[in-house]
């Protein structure tokens, strides 16, 4: 197993004791359990405190737009289907300006992971209620607390049949690592929903709260029905664990303009490009 430590050690900007810390600890490990170099993998975020982990690794890095993280992502995919392909970004930027992008991700079905840094709250902007932010919470935005029907982005991803749907949480590390790992090497689109609390401003949804509430699912992840109900858990209870696992191919190896390697790799046909330039004269 490769060293973590080539990964790079860098001061971050998230504050002591950010459940960041542990996803960025969990994800290092993951990388270093399948001997990825840093030139083998390339991380894509979008904006907020959770998508500045890229910079935090030494990797092939994308820092994109608050939600639109997951276009470039498969865009990489597309170019370079020999690249593991990671997609990292907070809740509101994911399932909120980007909710969208996830489910469209989910239905082309490349072969990337997405992990989300699940906070239930926008932890750059200092406060505000997110999709995930739970009924009743009283935010900045939300005085009166909060009105709305949380999004549950674990019970979507398994009614859309993603191909590998898990939820974590950031202060079990071990396990949020060998649940990176699983998702990273499912061949299809993966979604890591990973409970990581933000101490600044989310004091209901506590690294206390989520210990007291995280228990590993029991059921079979092949069998879509049972992973529905699973997925719909969540409040006094939280499954964690991998929820709905389903074996299909990825949208790349069906493309046949991938199986040729990196696009890099072929050679331009200059005479091509004229032709089609011109037809557009």
């Amino acid at each position: 197993m490769i060293d973590s430590k080539i990964y790079g050690q860098f001061t971050t900007s998230w504050c002591p004791g950010c459940g960041n810390h542990d996803v960025l600890l969990a994800l290092k490990e993951a990388l270093a359990r399948q001997g990825l170099e840093p030139h083998q993998f390339a991380m894509v975020s979008g904006i907020g405190q959770a998508a500045k982990i890229v910079h935090y690794l030494k990797c092939n890095g994308f820092n994109g737009l608050h939600g639109r993280a997951l276009p470039p992502a498969q865009a990489l995919k597309l170019a370079n289907p020999e690249l593991k392909v990671v997609v990292e970004s907070g809740d509101g930027c994911s399932y909120g300006e980007g909710g969208n992008h996830f489910l469209a991700a989910i239905r082309r079905n490349l072969d990337i992971t997405l992990i989300v840094h699940d906070n239930q709250i926008y932890g750059l902007t200092k406060g505000q209620s997110s999709p995930t932010t739970m009924t009743g919470h009283v935010t900045k935005n939300n005085p009166l607390g909060m009105l709305d029907q949380p999004f549950n982005p674990v019970a979507v991803a398994v009614a859309m049949r993603a191909s590998f749907v898990a939820r974590a949480f950031s202060g079990l590390k071990e396990h949020a690592a060998t649940t990176i790992a699983a998702a990273m090497e499912h061949k299809g689109f993966s979604l890591v929903d990973m409970h990581s609390p933000c101490i600044s401003f989310n004091k209901v949804n506590t690294f206390g709260w989520y210990k007291a509430r995280c228990k590993e699912a029991s059921h079979d992840p092949a069998d879509w029905a049972e992973a529905m109900k699973v997925a719909t858990v969540f409040g006094e209870e939280i499954p964690i664990g991998v929820i709905y696992r389903e074996e299909k191919p990825s949208k790349e190896t069906l493309l046949p303009q991938c199986g040729q390697g990196a696009l890099y790799r072929k050679a331009v046909d200059m005479g091509k490009v004229a032709e089609h330039m011109a037809a557009y004269a």
